[in-house]
């Protein structure tokens, strides 16, 4: 758990390791996604501190970004409770693949963050809302998918667009985990277990991501999101 949440705080896609491992260890699917939940708050938690005093943008178009992912994902967070967990299968190998080819054909970013047009700006924020209904839902691939959205929408870098990404899902975690608590989706014995090893390699993964320079964390990126994409469709498809 230190090493997926240390090498998945800067890439994200955490949730697409963490669910199906708890899955084959017998825990029941819709609990699985719930206590992974419980799980992201603690691992963004200290994924966010490891990222702290790194610039995310205007404050206003961050307390914007907040409310609306507490929103998207209280309503992804109810609907995970009604749908059938299976509709992920497609969702997220797609999900995925989409983000790989974006990241493929994108221009590259410069250290010296860019001016958006007004409707990207727009786009921007109605993508955070979709996103955050994913993220409240099962949040696979929500931070990877956040990440590619930002870089796009609002010209942010990289590393700005990862620590504003694990702000935002640190956001979308702990709405989701108190709606699930209140269901009693939660198995908090192994939520207990693995929580502090989830902080603790999240802080780890994302200081090291802070030293280094754009171009590498690019690159690490864009193969961790190859490998998630290609062990989806091998996998999570069957």
């Amino acid at each position: 758990m230190f090493a997926v949440c240390a090498l998945t705080s800067a890439t994200g896609a955490t949730s697409l390791l963490t669910v199906p491992l708890m899955i084959q260890f017998g825990v029941e699917p819709r609990a699985a996604i719930a206590t992974n939940m419980a799980l992201l708050v603690l691992m963004n938690s200290g994924s966010s501190l490891g990222f702290h005093g790194e610039d995310t943008g205007s404050t206003r178009r961050l307390v914007r970004l907040v409310l609306i992912t507490l929103t998207g994902s209280a309503g992804g967070a109810y609907l995970m409770l009604l749908v059938p967990t299976s509709a992920l299968r497609l969702i997220v190998p797609g999900a995925m693949l989409a983000v790989l080819l974006f990241l493929l054909i994108s221009p590259k970013h410069t250290d010296k963050p860019a001016t958006p047009a007004r409707w990207k700006l727009g786009a921007g924020y109605v993508a955070a809302f979709a996103l955050a209904i994913y993220g409240g839902f099962f949040s696979g691939g929500y931070v990877t998918m956040l990440v590619a959205a930002f870089t796009f929408f609002f010209g942010y870098t990289f590393l700005r667009s990862i620590a504003l990404a694990r702000l935002l899902n640190l956001a979308s975690s702990l709405i989701a985990a108190l709606i699930f608590a209140l269901h009693g989706a939660i198995n908090w014995q192994l939520g207990g277990i693995l929580g502090g090893t989830a902080f603790a390699g999240a802080f780890v993964g994302a200081r090291f991501a802070r030293r280094l320079p754009e171009l590498w964390l690019r690159r690490i990126f864009t193969g961790a999101v190859a490998l998630l994409a290609i062990k989806s469709l091998i996998f999570d498809l069957r």
